[in-house]
């Protein structure tokens, strides 16, 4: 997994990344948005638009958000 969506996003839900996203990895939740891992190319383009800076490296994602990583899979294995 290379990037993630973190709590900024949360109820916020912009959407630009999902505009500027290449391969359509990133998908709308119920609160939030998520980055399939499969198909990410890890571009970062989505971490440049987003302006809640709720989109991270996951080698950057700030420690208190680590949670995310795991919300983020568990999305994805539904």
């Amino acid at each position: 997994m290379a990037f993630i969506i973190s709590s900024p996003c949360k109820d916020e839900k912009a959407a630009e990344c999902v505009d500027v996203c290449p391969v359509d990895c990133i998908e709308e939740g119920k609160d939030m948005f998520y980055i399939d891992p499969d198909i990410c190319i890890d571009c970062g383009a989505c971490e440049a638009v987003c302006p809640v800076e709720a989109i991270y490296h996951e080698d950057e994602l700030p420690e208190e958000e680590n949670e995310y990583i795991e919300i983020n899979r568990k999305f994805f294995q539904e």
